[in-house]
């Protein structure tokens, strides 16, 4: 079957070289290089600690301390705080979601398209709410009813919809699947396909192997902060090395 054009990947829109993180005095990631064109996707695997959250965080900026470079579109994003970041396209779905609960599904998509109107880019904030209407209908059906109430897989719908509402380019989810259905799983990955075809980059930090490896053109095994494998996604599903890198022997 001859690819489908829409998911060629571009020239890397996101680099990252020689990143290292740490908490306080530990080094929890060591010399990270990755290369993550626009339209692609790229599958962040590993066990609990090997560092997949903490990646995410350098790159978006949540780090107290990093080294290295991280270029988005050729800019060095590495010493702008997070709420520079995400004005310059990239964002950032966190696996504990920080929805405001109290508020309306309404309200928390407004305040995702803060950035947005700071940049004085308000004429955009249309085009985004359609996409999330399209990719997420029971969110337009639901607009009124307080996040707080709304199911685990609603609520991470919501949590992806507000970060899309700042239009990013780049777009990073930590553990998307955790605790839901697998229904609601497929849900959010032919969302994420749909995200792909129109153009965003996808990191995706999952413990799902298979849902993952399956979305991603390429993915990486962290073990002890570092990249221990490395390749294509479906290759690296399929690696004899990858369940000894799980159980951390």
């Amino acid at each position: 079957m001859a690819p489908d054009p829409t998911l060629v990947p571009s020239p890397a829109l996101l680099q990252l070289s020689g990143v290292s993180a740490f908490y306080r005095r530990v080094q929890s990631l060591q010399d990270i290089d990755l290369d993550v064109p626009a339209g692609a996707s790229l599958a962040v695997l590993g066990a609990n600690g090997a560092g997949k959250t903490t990646l995410l965080r350098a790159i978006s900026g949540v780090m107290v301390r990093r080294q290295g470079t991280i270029r988005l579109d050729g800019a060095d994003i590495a010493a702008l705080p997070p709420h520079a970041i995400v004005r310059r396209g990239l964002a950032q779905v966190p696996e504990s979601k920080h929805l405001f609960k109290p508020l309306s599904v309404a309200e928390n998509i407004d305040i995702g398209a803060l950035p947005l109107h700071q940049a004085r880019r308000g004429g955009e904030v249309a085009a985004c709410r359609d996409l999330v209407d399209e990719l997420f209908p029971i969110l337009a059906a639901r607009r009124s009813q307080i996040a707080g109430t709304l199911s685990g897989g609603e609520q991470q719908m919501l949590a992806i919809a507000r970060a899309l509402m700042s239009r990013p380019r780049v777009l990073l989810l930590d553990e998307p699947t955790v605790g839901l259905a697998p229904k609601v799983n497929e849900m959010l990955f032919a969302a994420f396909l749909r995200l792909r075809r129109i153009g965003l980059a996808l990191i995706i930090a999952e413990q799902a192997v298979r849902l993952a490896c399956d979305v991603a053109d390429e993915a990486i095994v962290l073990h002890l902060g570092r990249v221990a494998l490395r390749g294509p996604a479906r290759e690296v599903r399929d690696h004899p090395d990858l369940k000894r890198l799980y159980l951390g022997e």
